[in-house]
């Protein structure tokens, strides 16, 4: 197959000060037309980098592309001008970034942004850039093209919004597209059908591709070759097959152990005795409504749902955006007024409670958010931070301080640490200060709202690892959120599978892993990403 793009000896440099003199260094690697390479490597790796250096789309002069060459048929485009590089971007080079919602005007109609695309490269009426559009946005299977057309991104699921990404990028058929991160933060079944997209639209178009994750399962369902950047240094490449099922480098083989494997933990015993309940819901139902002048819809996000939580159990709740499970969970924390139903803690009702009547519990009950940088006061330090709950609930602040640093110890951090601010910190490193905040309170509960989704597969197991050694040491009760059935596997002694508002199942984790009864369930687990690598990993393992 012939070669689109041919990268020769990269190096990207950084700014004095750095952790590092370069991004990325002597990257040699090679695009061919019909084939899928996936970049593969944690956050700061340089991956995102090197794709933004071959649209020339670097924050120079800071950073900047400061060695080897990107051949793009004879066209360096390191050294390409301006005018150049802008005829190339879009009709020969495209590119689906990793959040739709920053990378759409949120002003404009997903037709009229499309449109652009077609009016600045082609000559096309504009009847017949509409009805490219309408075709483009059908390629992409969204339902209702000629609906969507005048849809604004808000309007949109997360899903849609990543189709229309690809729909724009492929407007003008370019020769290369560039996929950075597009699947991260979707549901496990919306992953698997961009997954599916992608390929189909490469192989039926014959378009390279590079499509750059952190995740293998993702690279085992997509890729044909396969770059493993370590702090920018290339360790590893070859055949998907030969990287995933043979990987050499001890970079590599960490990143294939940290993905959460599709098993269950083992099965615990059955206590002799029955175990209370500490936290429950009954017929709990919530509502939101659309405002509008004449009247709006009405949405159900919680439809009757009743759910326990025993003591010294991790109970999941698992299901795609939109299926009701983290409005569950703000509303068993009270962070959300429900319509209707009960939520009893030890036995008391905390529905009906006012703010003051609540401020007993608020301490015994804590939360642990999805995005632990917009939860974290940026002006505090993490010290004021973890500290800041105790000292509001009567502990003496010198106490408060020395109890936060010595819980920086418990989650894997030095107590210098809580002298520095939150921006300071890597994604992993902010959910730790996050967990250490909900333990400052000695909480009896603990609900962990999506905590490890944006998180590399390496610093998610740590993550994952530090929860089940805390839970252990401390006794605590944990409701664990996730959309992904791997993690929840892992974590989770009983699990409830959430669809539009209700659960559907509630089993424990052996259960839903070896028969499942739902066919929502059913398809959650079929959507996993390398499922069927996984498997034969395993089975290569008995055998």
């Amino acid at each position: 197959m012939s070669v689109v793009l041919d990268i020769q000896n990269l190096q990207i440099a950084l700014p004095k000060g750095a952790d590092r003199p370069y991004a990325v260094d002597n990257l040699s690697l090679q695009l061919r037309a019909g084939e899928v390479t996936c970049l593969i490597g944690e956050s700061g790796s340089g991956k995102s980098l090197a794709a933004r250096a071959i649209l020339g789309l670097l924050p120079a002069p800071r950073v900047r592309a400061s060695g080897g060459r990107m051949l793009f048929g004879d066209i360096d485009l390191r050294a390409a001008s301006p005018e150049t590089m802008r005829a190339i971007r879009g009709a020969g080079i495209a590119m689906i970034f990793q959040e739709p919602m920053t990378a759409l005007n949120p002003l404009h109609t997903i037709g009229r942004q499309i449109d652009e695309v077609l009016r600045l490269h082609t000559r096309l009426s504009r009847a017949e850039r509409r009805t490219r559009i309408i075709e483009l946005l059908a390629d992409v299977h969204l339902p209702d093209p000629a609906r969507l057309l005048h849809a604004y991104p808000h309007q949109m699921s997360g899903g849609q919004r990543q189709r229309a990404m690809i729909a724009m990028a492929l407007a003008l058929s370019p020769k290369l597209l560039i996929a950075d991160e597009p699947t991260t933060a979707l549901d496990v079944t919306t992953q698997a059908q961009i997954i599916h997209l992608i390929r189909t639209l490469q192989r039926e178009r014959g378009t390279a591709v590079l499509f750059i994750t952190h995740d293998f399962g993702v690279v085992a369902d997509i890729a044909d070759t396969v770059a493993v950047l370590q702090r920018g240094t290339l360790v590893e490449s070859g055949p998907r097959d030969a990287v995933l099922n043979h990987p050499q480098h001890p970079y590599t083989k960490a990143l294939i152990a940290a993905v959460p494997r599709l098993i269950p933990p083992a099965a615990r015993p059955e206590p002799a005795t029955r175990v209370p309940t500490i936290l429950e819901s009954r017929k709990l139902r919530k509502t939101y409504g659309a405002r509008a002048l004449f009247g709006g819809r009405t949405t159900t996000a919680l439809d009757g749902v009743d759910i326990a939580l025993r003591t010294g159990e991790t109970l999941g709740l698992v299901g795609e955006s939109g299926s009701g499970k983290s409005t569950l969970a703000r509303a068993v924390t009270r962070l959300l007024a429900t319509d209707s139903g009960e939520i009893l803690f030890n036995g008391h009702d905390l529905a009906p409670l006012t703010r003051r009547q609540l401020r007993p519990y608020r301490k015994r009950i804590q939360m642990v958010f999805q995005d632990p940088f917009a939860s974290l006061d940026p002006r505090q330090t993490v010290l004021e931070v973890i500290a800041e709950g105790p000292i509001i609930h009567g502990t003496p602040r010198a106490q408060a301080h020395a109890e936060a640093r010595t819980l920086l110890g418990l989650v894997g951090l030095d107590a210098s640490a809580g002298d520095r601010y939150p921006h300071e910190f890597s994604g992993g490193q902010r959910q730790r200060i996050g967990i250490a905040r909900a333990l400052a309170m000695q909480p009896e509960v603990i609900v962990a709202d999506e905590p490890v989704s944006a998180l590399d597969v390496s610093v998610q197991a740590q993550v994952l690892a530090l929860f089940a050694d805390i839970k252990a040491r401390l006794q605590l009760s944990m409701i664990f959120v996730t959309h992904d059935l791997r993690v929840a596997l892992q974590v989770c002694d009983r699990i409830a599978v959430m669809r539009a508002g209700r659960v559907v199942e509630l089993a424990t984790a052996q259960q839903v892993f070896a028969a499942p009864q739902h066919p929502y369930t059913k398809d959650l687990l079929a959507a996993v990403p390398g499922a069927a690598w996984q498997q034969a990993m395993l089975e290569r393992t008995d055998a």
